[in-house]
């Protein structure tokens, strides 16, 4: 049976002040690092989208206002692995980039069920260990406008 996710998302590159970026490994699929990504729900913006993930993902508690909203967004195909949360026949999707700077050591809570672990890395070792290319795209962006 077909899924209901709206094929509408967000990325938010989560970083400190030393271009350390936060990763988290996907528990059902290990080796799989990304940044905070989710959909969008009905009715809410992409900004709350960003700060509800945030939380629900890493506890990192953000205020809209705590965001950099790029004003980029990256159209991508889903991968087969992933259809089946779509509505029939959605086969991409579009992602929309934010950043997030939080103090060095900032704890990290990950959501149970959803990852099974998470790293700092410098922001090209983050790239390199990304699986997707719109979250590996925007980590070197990132390093590449701060350092």
């Amino acid at each position: 049976m077909p899924g209901t996710k709206k094929p509408v998302s967000v990325l938010v590159v989560i970083h400190d002040p030393d271009l350390n970026v936060l990763l988290l490994e996907r528990a059902a699929h290990p080796g799989f690092w990304q940044s905070v990504t989710g959909s969008q729900e009905d009715g809410e913006s992409l900004a709350a989208t960003a700060v509800r993930e945030v939380a629900e993902e890493t506890g990192i508690a953000c205020a809209e206002s705590d965001l950099a909203d790029w004003r980029l967004s990256n159209r991508f195909e889903i991968l087969e692995l992933w259809r089946d949360r779509y509505p029939a026949g959605v086969t991409h999707n579009i992602e929309h980039v934010f950043s997030l700077r939080v103090p060095s050591g900032t704890a990290v809570a990950t959501a149970p069920g959803e990852h099974r672990d998470h790293r700092w890395l410098p922001w090209r070792e983050a790239a390199a260990a990304c699986f997707s290319w719109t979250n590996r795209d925007a980590i070197l962006l990132l390093g590449l406008e701060r350092a």
